[in-house]
Parts: C-alpha cells; sequence; structure tokens
C-alpha cells in the first residue's frame, strides 16, 4: 500500500474535526469560529493527554495500557505541517480583508472613527502592558518586556467576525451605531498590519529607539504609498485589457499569483507576509472585478482560514488554563471594562452621544482573530512565552460568548447611567458632533489649495524617490557595467533616471497653479501673491533637490556646477510640454482606474452600507433598502406609499441599475431591486424595513449600478443668502440644486416637520441631504438661482 505522506494526512485530520464540530456549532447557533477553536484543541497532543489522564483517574487502569488503547487512533504526526497551513491562512485571510477594506472605505469613515480607534487601542496596549509588567511578571517563570508589549497589541483589538455574527443573530445591522463599530474596525484592521511591522521590528531588535522607531513608520508608509500608487495605475488597466481572457479560472490564478507575489515582495525587503496580502487585497479592491474576485477567493479563505483557527486551537493546554485560572480571568476582566470604558471614551471624544457610545462600547468588548495574528507572529519571531497563547484563546473564547449579553445590556445601562449624569452635561449625553459638521458654506480657498498641494507634492515625491532609488540600486550598477567608460555610464543612467522622474516633478513644481483657488487667491488681494509665489518657489526648491540627488553622484566635487545643471533641468521640465502631457495621462489614469468602482465590498450584507457621516446630535443617518421582487411596494409611487407619513424616513435617491434618481418627487414608481438611499433616525430605519418585509437575499445585477455617494451637510443661512425671507418651494432647492431639506435648526429649536412653505431667516441652520458634488456646489447654485430671480 502506497505510504501518504504526513503533510496530507494531518489536513485530513484537521479537516474531518473541524467539519464535525463547526457542524455542531452550526446546530447550536454559535459562531463558527469557535468551533474551529474547540476542533483545534480536539485534534491535538494536549486533548488526547487530557482524555488520557482523565480515563486512568476514572477507571484506575495503568498509563500504559490507556496510551496503548489511544495510540491508535489517527493524531498529528508534525506540527510543522499545521504551521505551513496557517502560515497560509493568515495570508489568505489578509488578502480577503484588504479586499473588503478599499482606501475609499477608510476615507469614508473619516476622522471620527480614527479619534475612537486611537483612544480605544492606545489605552488597551498601555493597559496590556502594565498589567503584564505589574502582575504577570510574578506569576509566569520565563515573562519578559515583549510579553506584555505584545499582550498590549493583542488586548487593543476587537473581532470583526464574532461582532458580525452578533449583529446579524440580534437584527442590529441597521442601528446607527453599528456603522460606528464598523467603521472602528475597518481602522482597527489598518491599524493592526501597522502594529505587526512596529512589533516585527522591535522584537527583531530587542531594544527601542525613537530614531527606529520613526525610521520603520517612514519606511512603512513609504513602500505602502509606493505600492498602492503603482498597483492603482497598472493592475486595474491590465485587468481592464485582459478581461475578454478572464474566466473565474484564470481571474482566481491571476489574484492568487498577484497575493503572492505581493507577499514575496514584502518579505524582500522586509516586511510581513501579512502585510503583502493585505496591500494586494486593497489595490484589487479598486477594480471593477473586486467582487468577482471576492467571490473566488472565499472558498480558498474559508478553508486555510479554517486551518489558521483549528491550529490556534491546537495550542490550548488544559494544564495551563488550569494552572492560570486566576490570570485567565483577570484578563477577561480587563478585556471587558477596559474596552467598554475606552471606546466609549472614544466615540464620545468623537462626537457622538452617550447613548451610541455606549452601545459601541458594549460591542467592542472582546478581542478574536487579529489577537490569535499577533500571537502567531510572536511565536514565530520567539519572543513570546508558549504559555501567553493557551490564555489569550481562553479569554477570547470566554469574551465571545459575554459579547451578546453585553450589547443587549448597553441600553440598560445608559438608562441608569443618563438618570445620574447632571443637567448642565447635557452635550455628553447628546453629543457635540453637529457643532463640527462639515457645512456646504463656502471654505476657507487657502485651506482648500494648500491641502490639495500637499497631497499631490507628498505623491509625487516619493514616486520620484521611488526612481531613485530603484535606479540607484539595481538598473545604474548594470548601465555602467555595460557601457564603454565609466562617466558615460553614469551619464545615462542620470539621464535615463531624470527623464522618467521629469513628469512627476513637473507636476510638483505647476499643479494647482492654474486651479481655481489659486486664481481667486491671487486676484482678490495682493498680499496673497507673495505667499503663492513662494509656495511655487518652495516647490521648485523640492524639485532642484531631487536633481542634485541624481546628478551630484557623477561629478562630486564639481557642487556649484551641478547646482547650475540641476537649474538648467528644472526650467527645461517646465517648459517641456511633452512632461507636462505625460503627467496629465498618468494622472488622469490613476483617478480613472482608481474611480472605475464606486461600491465594493459583499460585506455589506453583514455591515450596514452607511454611505454618509451620521448627524450626531439629531440620530439621524443615511442607510440603503433594496425593494425585492415580492415587496408590496413595486409598482407603487412614492405619493402612494406617502414612507415618510408612515415611517418617518426621506427618500434621498433611487438607484435604478446604471441609473439614479436623486430627490425623487410623489410621481416617481418603484420596481424591483431598486435601491432607496434614506435618511432617518435608528427606530426610523427599522419601521421601513419592516413596511418593506424586505427578507430577500441581495441579488447582484449583471449591470453595473451608478456611482453614487450619498451624504449630509448643513448650510447657515447669512445675511445675504439668497435663500433669506424665501420659502422652500419658492426657493426651488429640490429642483435647482437636486439636494432635499431634512431638518432646520432655528435657534435652540430643532425643526424635523416642516411644509415646503416654510420661509428661511437669517441664522436658520438647514440640513441637507444629497451627493457630495451636489452639496458642494449648493451654496453656488442657491446664489445663481437668487441672481436670476433679482
Amino acid at each position: 500500500m502506497a505510504h501518504l505522506p504526513d503533510f496530507i494526512s494531518d489536513l485530513a485530520i484537521l479537516l474531518i474535526t473541524a467539519s464535525v464540530i463547526t457542524i455542531i456549532f452550526k446546530w447550536l447557533k454559535q459562531p463558527v469560529v469557535l468551533g474551529y477553536i474547540v476542533a483545534g484543541f480536539i485534534a491535538s497532543l494536549h486533548f488526547k493527554n487530557f482524555i488520557e489522564s482523565l480515563v486512568v483517574k476514572i477507571t484506575g487502569i495503568t498509563p500504559e495500557k490507556v496510551s496503548d488503547v489511544f495510540r491508535a487512533l489517527p493524531e498529528i504526526s508534525d506540527m510543522g505541517n499545521v504551521n505551513i497551513w496557517a502560515e497560509i491562512g493568515i495570508i489568505f485571510l489578509l488578502f480577503a480583508l484588504g479586499l473588503e477594506f478599499s482606501f475609499k472605505k477608510l476615507m469614508d469613515v473619516g476622522g471620527k472613527a480614527s479619534i475612537a480607534t486611537l483612544i480605544n487601542m492606545g489605552s488597551m496596549i498601555i493597559i496590556g502592558y502594565l498589567v503584564g509588567e505589574l502582575l504577570i511578571i510574578n506569576l509566569i517563570p520565563d515573562w519578559s518586556k515583549m510579553n506584555s508589549i505584545f499582550l498590549g497589541g493583542m488586548l487593543s483589538m476587537s473581532s470583526t467576525t464574532i461582532i458580525i455574527k452578533a449583529f446579524s443573530d440580534m437584527g442590529l445591522q441597521k442601528k446607527k451605531f453599528a456603522g460606528i463599530v464598523f467603521g472602528m474596525l475597518i481602522v482597527e484592521d489598518v491599524a493592526a498590519i501597522v502594529m505587526m511591522v512596529l512589533l516585527s521590528t522591535f522584537a527583531v531588535s530587542q531594544h527601542f529607539e525613537g530614531g527606529e522607531l520613526a525610521n520603520s513608520v517612514v519606511k512603512l508608509l513609504f513602500f505602502m504609498l509606493i505600492w498602492f500608487v503603482v498597483g492603482i495605475y497598472m493592475i486595474p488597466t491590465m485587468l481592464k485589457k485582459l478581461k475578454k481572457y478572464l474566466n473565474d479560472e484564470t481571474l482566481l490564478i491571476v489574484s492568487v499569483g498577484l497575493c503572492l507575489g505581493m507577499v514575496y515582495f514584502a518579505t524582500a525587503v522586509g516586511f510581513s507576509a501579512a502585510l503583502g496580502a493585505f496591500i494586494m487585497g486593497s489595490i484589487l479592491a479598486e477594480t471593477l472585478e473586486s467582487k468577482h474576485i471576492e467571490h473566488l477567493i472565499e472558498p480558498l479563505k474559508n478553508l486555510f482560514g479554517a486551518v489558521f483557527f483549528v491550529s490556534v486551537g491546537m495550542m490550548i493546554d488544559p494544564a495551563v488554563i488550569y494552572q492560570y485560572g486566576t490570570l485567565i480571568i483577570l484578563l477577561t476582566l480587563v478585556v471587558l471594562v477596559g474596552r467598554i470604558i475606552f471606546a466609549t471614551i472614544g466615540v464620545l471624544a468623537s462626537g457622538e452621544g452617550l447613548k451610541v457610545s455606549l452601545q459601541s462600547g458594549f460591542s467592542l468588548a472582546q478581542i478574536g482573530e487579529f489577537s490569535f495574528i499577533i500571537a502567531t507572529l510572536g511565536m514565530s519571531l520567539g519572543v513570546i512565552t508558549e504559555t501567553l497563547y493557551p490564555i489569550i484563546v481562553a479569554v477570547s473564547v470566554i469574551t465571545t460568548f459575554t459579547t451578546p449579553y453585553c450589547i443587549k445590556y448597553s441600553e440598560t445601562v445608559y438608562s441608569y447611567v443618563s438618570k445620574r449624569i447632571p443637567k448642565k452635561w447635557n452635550t455628553l449625553i447628546e453629543g457635540y458632533g453637529a457643532s463640527g459638521y462639515n457645512t456646504v458654506n463656502k471654505q476657507n480657498d487657502w485651506k482648500k489649495l494648500l491641502k490639495s498641494i500637499l497631497s499631490s507634492v507628498a505623491v509625487y515625491f516619493t514616486i520620484s524617490i521611488a526612481i531613485l532609488l530603484v535606479f540607484q540600486k539595481f538598473i545604474t550598477p548594470y548601465i555602467v557595467e555595460w557601457m564603454p567608460g565609466n562617466v558615460w555610464g553614469r551619464i545615462i543612467a542620470a539621464l535615463i533616471t531624470l527623464v522618467l522622474m521629469a513628469p512627476f516633478l513637473r507636476a510638483i513644481m505647476m499643479k494647482k497653479n492654474r486651479s481655481k483657488e489659486f486664481k481667486k487667491l491671487w486676484e482678490d488681494n495682493r498680499l496673497n501673491r507673495g505667499a503663492l509665489i513662494s509656495l511655487i518657489a518652495f516647490r521648485i526648491i523640492i524639485c532642484i533637490v531631487l536633481v542634485l540627488m541624481v546628478i551630484i553622484p557623477l561629478f562630486p566635487r564639481l557642487t556649484v556646477l551641478m547646482v547650475i545643471i540641476s537649474l538648467v533641468v528644472v526650467t527645461l521640465i517646465i517648459f517641456t510640454e511633452g512632461f507636462k502631457e505625460q503627467s496629465r495621462k498618468i494622472e488622469a489614469r490613476f483617478l480613472e482606474n482608481l474611480n472605475l468602482k464606486q461600491k465594493l465590498d459583499e460585506k455589506k450584507a453583514a455591515i450596514p452600507t452607511t454611505v454618509a457621516n451620521d448627524l450626531r446630535s439629531k440620530d439621524i443617518h443615511i442607510e440603503e433598502f433594496e425593494i425585492s421582487q415580492s415587496s408590496p411596494s413595486v409598482g407603487r409611487t412614492l405619493r402612494e406609499l406617502n414612507f415618510r407619513q408612515k415611517t418617518g424616513v426621506n427618500v434621498v435617491t433611487i438607484i435604478r441599475g446604471s441609473k439614479k434618481i436623486n430627490i425623487p418627487d410623489g410621481n416617481v414608481r418603484l420596481y424591483p431591486f431598486d435601491k432607496l438611499v434614506v435618511s432617518g433616525s435608528d427606530e426610523e430605519m427599522q419601521q421601513l424595513s419592516q413596511y418593506l418585509q424586505d427578507k430577500q437575499d441581495q441579488i447582484n445585477g449583471m449591470e453595473e449600478e451608478a456611482p453614487h455617494h450619498i451624504s449630509l451637510s448643513q448650510y447657515l443661512v447669512e445675511l445675504d443668502s439668497a435663500l433669506v425671507g424665501k420659502s422652500i418651494i419658492s426657493a426651488g432647492i429640490r429642483e435647482k440644486t437636486e439636494c432635499m431639506v431634512i431638518g432646520i435648526d432655528r435657534g435652540d429649536e430643532s425643526i424635523i416637520n416642516f411644509t415646503p412653505n416654510f420661509v428661511f431667516d437669517e441664522g436658520d441652520i438647514i440640513w441637507l441631504a444629497g451627493e457630495k458634488d451636489k452639496l458642494s456646489s449648493f451654496e453656488e447654485n442657491i446664489d445663481d438661482s437668487g441672481s436670476m430671480a433679482s
């Protein structure tokens, strides 16, 4: 009989055990991740030894006889095989996470989620480190400072898998706090990737220096920016041109190849395989094929992800759990109390009210998959004790079971706390977010100009540096070696480098010099001209320095001559039309690829697609609802359905395949698979959901959806505004701006129910819903309509 390789037999044991246990857990309506962990424990030698000792104690049979019986059972022959499968599992988990992520989604959740996550994660890292240094160091003999650092990282990460499961089971996906929680999880995922890179650096060096930390962060940001810019420029274009050759099979092979290629490159330059997988996933997330790729990758992610979680379960040692039971309870309390407190404080600091903040804090009171990944990283680097792994897994299992109860009782805690808060602290209960909410009144032109210039300079400067480094390290040595004469080889290499850098250097110097903000600042005030000229001069100096970095190595002693040559080169770049045209083409292709796909995550079935920031103080936010084939609303007009009267929501936009109807009137009829983008409170959203009876799973259409990005904002009616003294209907807001008025603040009064004849006064704050571009041009359109009327 042919011998089956241990590599295959070990995988068979893992998957057979996992399949049986996970079916039982599904039947018990428990998270599948817990099933994988339990399956891993059952498949491990720890479980076998535990059962053997238990049988010996109960039956009195000698250990040798019991061992002979259990030796006949199949067992894992080599943990090295399991570790290889688990490493592949981490790669595909992070690749899938990148596909669901996208940089646009990070920009959408914005600074609010970043503030909340920074406070929550930063506090838990510090608490975890202090618990390790002050308490655990006396309990575990081989405990070190590195263990405390990794412990802080593990305790700072929530579990996306567990939270999705809990929200789905409890029907909370459309709640306002659920959108905030998922925004924080997006930021957490990015922070975890950065943290893993920094932890790897610290683990290798075994010491901490400010310069080393700064160098690691700069290096990480540099490579991430280069990978993203080059990836977005090349990969969507490549997939677009090859589309006719890409069926399910070839697209899967290409996607996995790109993923593993980036993994190889990331490890080659000193980063982790997980970072490379995540970066490639986030690049592919911006392509039109992202949903297709995500669908194809899902079986691989599920398979290898299952093996990873099973390998986590195999690290559970009952003896360790028994020995350190008190420590497990202590860390569980630290997670439950610490994460609830600091997540709540973080959400409060971001401008939310107390109720939403407490609900968010209680939802994040667990640790999960990223904690396991960080623990695995520490084990692979040999910097954390083996005792810590089963302890963290035990804490994760306990907090997984407590998560639904924490979410359930968060409102009870809010009711108790809110009754005992002094009235002067009403801002704490309501949130201060509205006071800092974005408005559609004219923004500071200097702020707009500087923001756009700084972002473009940062990107093009980074690309220029990347070209320079690639040539210096890889290409220039070959050119010098093969060219006759050392000097001529260096000159030719420098010329090629400068030609490739030229479009980006020109963009650094000339980008935004003819923008609307630049012209307006130039014409409005002569004092602005000196500052604008200085800004251009500063960018030219940056380019001169970059050119000098290329040509000075040619003739190190002729510094003055090199400066003169660099001035000539920069002047040629500015006035050469070819470089100008090339710069525009490069940027146009990048932006085209970046905007090819506006909506890209299948995860929205579990994570509500919040297409805008919430109106914090009013508990009003934006959601999407799809009209199913069996919905009683099909074929009826909005006037007949009267959603506002029956549920309280406002229909802002209807997405119908590739078309969109902004601010629809009452005569618009609804059809199957129409998507309603509506604004309202949690309760109103719940009423609409029940009214629509929308229980059908989302069906992905063959036609690409119209790109849309509905947002909420506010407009201050100033003394010279065209709206003063006009009613909503006479101002023609719906027709002329394609925006909807959903609320008005007048003094201390908030007006939600108003008629079209409501007249605006100076000082009114108008709450608006509409597409971002429509909101940004709201004031301009209102002013134009006012001037035409006059």
